[in-house]
């Protein structure tokens, strides 16, 4: 049996592991991968592939930081494929992205030319977080929107506070959904059809009204086409932003991190 130095042809064996690797993940997914696999296997006689997982199991036996450095790569891979498909996913929607919907809120300039979109959801602390950071960047960019897009993620609560959020835009525009959004992000109280009444009459709003619209074709549709938006571009938490259809940042993002963003993004 030929004995090989694991550190000498360490490039090679970590191909190898990669590009085994690949293999099976390719004929996993492939119709028939079953006999590919065996295919594959059939080519070498069995003392070769002893010879084969011998080789194997002593290199990981005299440098296990093979192994890392195999899952490193493999990780690396994804995080580029997922990097690939998430830039692909903005290009296909970028003109969603950079023209807000006429039932879109806007902070700052709703005609500057650099665009922030947040899909929050409005029972997610990190979303009730980031507001103030929001609010300060729209006044000091006179160029800067941020186009806010509701989605409830977070069960029914989040649907009910989602859905009168929505409602309260539908019946005042802005200024309505501004003062709607400061009630429900700054309350501690469980949401539900009557807490939404309560906090609509202390934002000045016609609470029926609004009680009304929350479950009306208007406002399930401009949900329903927020969370379409956010599937498409891959959205898989709260607050996530996206800037100038260029970059996404999921997760709390600090002040900085988001006024080192937006530069970048122009």
């Amino acid at each position: 049996m030929t004995f090989i130095s694991p550190r000498r042809h360490r490039p090679r064996l970590l191909n190898a592991l990669l590009a085994a690797g690949a293999m099976m993940t390719a004929t996993a997914t492939m119709p028939g991968a079953g006999h590919a696999a065996t295919a594959a296997s059939s080519s070498f006689t069995p003392a070769q592939r002893q010879e084969i997982v011998d080789i194997m199991r002593n290199a990981l036996k005299t440098d296990p930081t093979i192994l890392s450095d195999a899952i490193a790569a493999l990780r690396n891979s994804a995080n580029a494929a997922q990097q690939n498909a998430a830039r692909n996913a903005l290009d296909s929607h970028r003109t969603d992205l950079l023209t807000p919907a006429a039932t879109d809120a806007i902070l700052g300039n709703a005609t500057g030319h650099t665009t922030v979109v947040e899909f929050y959801d409005p029972r997610c602390p990190y979303c009730r977080k980031v507001l103030p950071d929001l609010d300060r960047l729209v006044k000091e960019d006179k160029d800067l929107r941020i186009v806010e897009k509701v989605i409830p993620v977070l069960g029914q609560s989040s649907l009910i506070a989602s859905q009168a959020l929505v409602a309260a835009f539908v019946q005042g525009g802005q200024a309505a959904y501004f003062r709607m959004q400061a009630a429900i992000m700054n309350d501690s109280v469980t949401p539900t059809a009557d807490r939404m009444r309560t906090l609509a009459t202390q934002s000045g709003l016609n609470a029926g009204m609004l009680a009304s619209d929350m479950n009306g074709t208007k406002v399930t549709s401009i949900l329903q086409a927020n969370m379409e938006l956010a599937r498409a571009i891959g959205l898989d938490g709260t607050p996530t932003f996206v800037f100038n259809a260029r970059q996404i940042i999921p997760g709390a993002v600090s002040y900085d991190d988001l006024k080192k963003a937006i530069a970048q993004s122009r």
